[in-house]
């Protein structure tokens, strides 16, 4: 398990790395697919949510590893499509911040509910991160390839969360988790306050 933790965490670096490379001026012109890719990773917001999720789905352990990031990516593509689409969602902002809070409180609580509800949640709150890509998508931008540089993003943000809760895991020290999940939380009552 170890060697898959390390993986995982290896994975997910490499999946970032062209993120540290494009943070430098210059790259105005980046492709579809690399700006895709660096929104989420540009916003505090979507970084702590993603990696929280990937944290609460390596707690709760079992098909949550799968489901979880599954439930939130593809409900991230659909609220993407929509803002695309021209259809608006409401407090999406609110929304987002919200997810941080909520999904950092339920790492402290050590929250544990059917699978179907966890990647329910986790789906509601994709919607609203989803609806934010799609409506700062760039007017030149090429759908598809924004939309699978965010899709990678985020699922490098959820193999870093899964990995770093698989560690805690091993290590057998929840508290861990839950220190997370507080930091998690109140860095976003902070970024609604700000």
């Amino acid at each position: 398990m170890r060697s898959v933790t390390l993986k995982m965490g290896i994975a997910a670096t490499m999946v970032a790395l062209p993120t540290l490379v494009m943070a430098h001026p210059g790259h105005e012109h980046a492709s579809s697919f690399m700006t895709g890719l660096m929104h989420p990773m540009g916003g505090l917001d979507h970084l702590l949510a993603m990696l929280a999720v990937g944290l609460w789905a390596a707690s709760i352990g079992g098909k949550a590893m799968w489901m979880l990031p599954l439930a939130f990516i593809s409900a991230m593509l659909l609220g993407g499509g929509l803002a695309i689409a021209g259809i608006q969602m409401p407090f999406v902002e609110q929304g987002i911040l919200l997810s941080v809070i909520l999904v950092g409180v339920l790492l402290v609580a050590s929250a544990r509910f059917s699978i179907a509800t966890c990647a329910s949640i986790a789906g509601l709150f994709a919607l609203f991160h989803g609806t934010a890509h799609g409506v700062e998508m760039p007017l030149n931008a090429n759908g598809v390839e924004y939309a699978l540089g965010f899709i990678a993003a985020t699922f490098a943000l959820h193999i870093t969360g899964m990995a770093l809760g698989t560690l805690v895991t091993r290590l057998q020290a929840p508290l861990m988790t839950r220190l997370a999940g507080s930091v998690i939380a109140i860095a976003g009552v902070i970024l609604a306050i700000a």
